[in-house]
């Protein structure tokens, strides 16, 4: 699991490029899902903390619950994997000159 998880991060990104450069309109998309991805990935953040804090639980154990949360895992592995897309989109322009 842990190979495709690393392979799965460089050869997404690619693909992401890749369908960028084919179709004008799919960075919109990609954007888009950015950031609706960073919305969601925020509020179940910031409730998470909310909750804690109102629960006057602060202990280390209480927040890593978070990362049960499969929508919280999805969104944040969807701005990982942008990130990527987003600085080879930077390099390539920037190496075109």
């Amino acid at each position: 699991m842990k190979p495709l998880l690393i392979v799965g991060s460089i050869i997404f990104p690619m693909i992401m490029v890749l369908c960028a450069r084919k179709w004008r309109r799919i960075p919109v998309v990609f954007n888009v899902g950015a950031m609706v991805a960073a919305l969601i990935f925020g509020n179940i953040a910031s409730i998470a903390i909310y909750n804690i804090i109102i629960d006057n639980t602060v202990f280390m154990t209480n927040i890593h619950g978070i990362f049960l949360n499969p929508v919280f895992l999805v969104t944040g592995a969807y701005l990982g994997l942008y990130l990527f897309y987003l600085l080879a989109i930077y390099t390539l322009h920037s190496v075109k000159g």
